[in-house]
């Protein structure tokens, strides 16, 4: 059923105003359901028009780095695009680190500069730069609009350009789309008579007729797992799967629609081929253990192992998406070098190891729905990871369990435990998401996970969790402190916050990644210089955007606050910890379990 279309969709004050109270009705029946904006002059015409449109939530944003990272999450949440709204100048180059974002993990944005028009670009116009081509390769598509004109002509090209954007943030693969939008003055929608003969003439109902109306344009997830599962001819000695009986499946990073379902698809592709499965912490996997009985969650625990190296070693791989974050892992498969197939419907090289490896473009999904049950079967094979891996678990647990120092691994360990079933969960980079990968063990506690993996930087990452958990149940985001303060500004969305976060902040008093890297033995320079520690008094910043803050007494404290999420609000948990004392534990405890996995091997 269509729509209707009364005359008032249209904003016809001036020529600006119906400009783009068209562009926002043609994105909203395209599918377009919420718009991040940041304040400014130049892009008047198009804040105003979202603010009036009674079908889009627009949410306004001061700082444009934490505006463009909270679209970001709340397209990831979504699977659909947003709107995302700036003013002319430096402004639209905040957007950039997020933009790369989108582009590198495949999440649709629909990035709306506004300009000056030609005439007051090149002569010293104030808050103006080139923002031709801005975002250069990181866009799936690029349009300068043309200035904004009352005649049927003009508005029939906007109406044709926002359907092809929108359809672009989709395809060939989800991503940003960048629409730059000159305008001249007025920029307020000021009654100027420029319109009116379009307001007596034009038959609003019949001119957006062919659009979808409502979810009809469809969402990321539709734009996906289309791809042709590739048949390897015998005679090539690449078939697949006959004969492999030593087989890895390597599950990586994975944010999709459905985690269960996702779970589910590899659960089949695991049955057919008999294989252990190594799920990376960024993957459904490791939430739905119950669905496969061949998971492995130690596995960088376990290479550690000398024994295990050899003893292990796959005749093939299947890798499930991008590489996991584990070195351990990445490092070994690379001194393999075994035929390895990679399923992902991306167009893009996904394999930085540059192994033996042929790219399968299609989704999890319809290779599980295709694959057919191999004949050959090792039963010993797949018996050895998952006793190597419940050993590993045991060991790390008989660790953990009784430790009372702060210890910063244990806090991944013990949220897996202890989050109430189906809590969406991000992660932040650096040192957090390592510790999920050591720490943060199979279990069924159903948790969506998401991170901003695709460039790996620690850019934006509390604007994203806010908006991934924007209008959703009580979420969790497990961060450092400086991933937390490289991005404060994302406090200044509380006033505009739906739902509930609880950050449990690590902080260790500087970047404990760097703890574990060779630039560690070099101090000086390496504490002032690398792990850069910060003096911010957390609770201070927390009071200052009226965020609960609660400093962890001790574990049962924090199981104890983590076990119960506040319905609606910003808390922030912090758990002071001692970086050098944890590095050097992690280390330890890393090389006494591989000694134990190698004599209980013996």
């Amino acid at each position: 059923m269509k729509a209707s279309a009364p005359k008032d969709v249209f904003d016809f004050r001036n020529t600006n105003s119906l400009w783009c109270s068209l562009l926002v009705e043609v994105l909203h029946r395209m599918g377009a359901r919420q718009a991040v904006t940041c304040p400014g002059s130049r892009s008047t015409p198009l804040t105003m028009a979202l603010a009036r449109h009674k079908g889009i939530e627009a949410i306004p944003v001061l700082d444009e780095r934490s505006a463009a990272f909270f679209a970001l999450g709340l397209a990831r949440q979504h699977r659909r695009a947003t709107i995302l709204v700036c003013t002319s100048g430096t402004a639209a180059a905040n957007f950039l680190p997020a933009v790369i974002e989108a582009h590198e993990s495949r999440v649709p944005l629909l990035v709306l500069t506004a300009d000056r028009p030609p005439e007051l670009r090149e002569c010293r116009s104030g808050q103006t730069i080139d923002q031709q081509k801005l975002y250069g390769g990181y866009v799936n598509f690029h349009h300068e609009m043309a200035v904004p004109e009352a005649t049927l002509l003009a508005l029939r090209y906007a109406r044709q350009t926002a359907i092809a954007a929108w359809e672009r943030t989709l395809l060939p693969l989800p991503g940003p789309v960048h629409l730059n939008c000159p305008f001249r003055d007025p920029l307020p929608p000021l009654e100027d008579g420029t319109s009116a003969s379009l307001a007596k003439s034009l038959d609003v109902k019949s001119f957006l007729r062919m659009i979808p109306a409502g979810e009809a344009a469809g969402e990321m997830s539709s734009a996906r797992g289309k791809g042709v599962v590739v048949d390897f001819p015998e005679e090539q000695g690449l078939v697949f799967p006959e004969g492999r009986t030593r087989g890895l499946i390597i599950a990586g990073p994975a944010q999709p629609a459905s985690p269960l379902h996702y779970s589910q698809c590899v659960a089949k592709i695991v049955q057919a081929l008999h294989w252990p499965v190594l799920a990376d912490a960024l993957s459904p996997l490791r939430n739905f253990a119950r669905l496969n009985p061949g998971l492995v969650g130690t596995y960088d625990t376990l290479l550690r192992s000398p024994r295990v190296r050899r003893t292990l070693r796959p005749e093939f791989v299947l890798c499930l998406g991008g590489w996991p974050t584990s070195k351990q892992l990445r490092e070994w498969l690379q001194a393999l070098d075994v035929e390895t197939f990679i399923l992902d419907d991306d167009h893009r090289n996904l394999d930085a190891l540059h192994v033996r490896s042929r790219h399968l473009r299609t989704s999890v999904e319809l290779f599980a729905h295709c694959l057919g049950r191999s004949n050959a079967v090792d039963a010993e094979w797949l018996r050895a990871w998952r006793t190597a891996d419940t050993a590993a678990q045991r060991l790390l647990g008989k660790r953990l369990k009784p430790m009372r120092t702060r210890f910063e691994g244990k806090a991944s360990w013990l949220l897996a435990q202890h989050l109430p079933k189906g809590t969406p969960v991000f992660i932040a980079s650096s040192m957090p998401v390592r510790d999920a990968e050591y720490f943060w063990l199979p279990g069924n506690g159903a948790h969506p996970v998401h991170f901003n993996r695709g460039a790996n930087g620690i850019d934006g990452t509390l604007s994203t969790a806010l908006g991934t958990a924007h209008g959703r149940k009580p979420a969790v985001l497990l961060t450092g402190d400086l991933a937390l303060l490289h991005d404060a500004n994302g406090f200044l969305i509380a006033p505009k916050f739906r739902g509930s976060l609880t950050i449990v902040l690590i902080n260790n008093e500087g970047g404990g990644i760097f703890g574990h890297l060779p630039v560690a033995k070099f101090d000086p320079p390496y504490e002032e210089y690398f792990a850069t520690p910060q003096a911010a008094d957390f609770k201070k910043l927390c009071a200052t955007h009226g965020v609960e803050h609660v400093m962890v007494r001790n574990w049962a404290h924090f199981t104890g606050l983590a076990g119960k999420l506040p319905a609606k609000g910003i808390r922030v948990l912090e758990l002071r910890t001692d970086r050098k004392h944890d590095a050097a534990l992690r280390q330890r405890m890393f090389a006494e379990v591989a000694e134990e996995i190698d004599r209980a091997l013996e």
